[in-house]
């Protein structure tokens, strides 16, 4: 295994530009796919945890979005906008919003509604018990849908080198093609660590984020 990682890191250290380009698409593809993702569904989220009739339509879309495999999502794509980023990113939003919608609607939906009567008891209006008093004992639980989010979209975004669009994934198709271990792991042991990072640093946000609890 030694071997093959050196091999992998002599590979890296003479493909260095062209690795860094296909990080940069990587990381661009899944900032996309989670920006889109959080603009679309943190609104939808606070809207399905209020509405009964928004919540039985949204929510049960969004868990049958999840049963959809990306692969499938991305083939869906590529006739109507070709082989390009953007069929990638569709794919990946689509399999970064169910978890975002899903946990948005459930941290509005389980606030005590006794916290909203003793704020708008106090005089603030609905708008402003939503953003100063819901929405900050809402966020760990959103948080931990974009945790969920972003590990997959960035293990996920490696699909986008089988249509073209770049990614570290093109190291992955590669190695398959050539046959060649040291090249595949060029793609995949980045991909790892990206992943692992995103979990660690979103999961530590979430702790932060956490209230304190008073005993």
């Amino acid at each position: 295994m030694v071997e093959l990682l050196e091999a992998a890191v002599g590979y890296a250290g003479t493909h260095t530009e062209e690795l860094l380009q296909a990080l940069r698409q990587h990381l661009l593809l899944v900032a996309v796919a989670l920006g889109i993702g959080m603009a679309l569904c943190v609104p939808l989220g606070i809207w399905t945890s209020r509405s009964r009739g928004a919540a039985l339509v949204i929510i049960n879309a969004g868990n049958t979005l999840r049963v959809v495999p990306s692969l499938a999502i991305l083939f869906l794509a590529i006739p109507y906008f070709g082989l390009s980023f953007t069929s990638a990113a569709i794919a990946l939003t689509i399999l970064a919003l169910p978890p975002i919608l899903i946990n948005t609607d459930a941290a509005y939906r389980t606030i005590n509604p006794a916290i909203r009567e003793a704020a708008l008891g106090m005089g603030m209006e609905r708008r402003q018990v939503l953003w100063r008093v819901e929405t900050p004992l809402a966020l760990p639980v959103i948080v931990a849908g974009i945790r969920t989010a972003a590990t997959e979209v960035i293990a996920s975004a490696t699909l986008a080198a089988f249509i073209g669009s770049g990614g570290l994934g093109l190291y992955v198709v590669r190695g398959f093609a050539l046959y060649s271990i040291p090249i595949l792991l060029v793609g995949a042991v980045p991909v790892a660590l990206l992943t692992l990072a995103a979990d660690l640093l979103l999961g530590g946000a979430q702790r932060w984020l956490q209230p304190p609890v008073h005993g």
